[in-house]
């Protein structure tokens, strides 16, 4: 399957750096549109919480699209792979059983950044909570429920 092919090759030569900051972008199994249902987005967003909250990364900001999600972060400890690996596994299992389906959630693989800090990050931030505004979802981004920044 090209999609897996593919994400095999965006782990090539990846490092992971405690301090750094990353951004990450993910898609659904065939990009289907699950976060349609907000309420399945928020559970998307527990795990990055879950993640900060256990001392791994600090969310800068985020975006849960209905088919994919943007997350701009400073790792702390751990492999990348790792943190994402977890994020997507526990979100997975949380979707699956409150929506009722079983299977694959997320492609495999995800698109990461890596970031300097002298990099505008707020600009970064403004453009990731603004995909719904592009992609004609809302005409507000406070209508969109499903995103954040610190910088708010």
């Amino acid at each position: 399957m090209p999609t897996r092919a593919r994400s095999s090759q965006l782990r090539k030569g990846r490092f992971s750096e405690s301090g750094r900051i990353y951004m990450i972008t993910t898609a659904t199994e065939n990009r289907c549109p699950v976060f349609q249902d907000w309420r399945l987005g928020r559970l998307v967003i527990f795990e990055f919480k879950r993640a900060e909250n256990r001392g791994l990364a600090t969310s800068l900001a985020w975006v849960v699209m209905p088919d994919h999600f943007h997350w701009l972060l400073e790792l702390h400890q751990g492999s990348l792979g790792s943190l994402i690996k977890q994020v997507k596994a526990s979100s997975a299992v949380a979707i699956n059983q409150a929506s009722g389906k079983k299977g694959r959630l997320w492609q495999t693989g995800f698109h990461d950044i890596a970031l300097r800090r002298e990099e505008n990050l707020q600009k970064l931030a403004r453009y990731i909570v603004a995909n719904p505004l592009r992609a004609g979802l809302v005409n507000r981004i406070g209508d969109y429920p499903l995103w954040d920044a610190v910088w708010v």
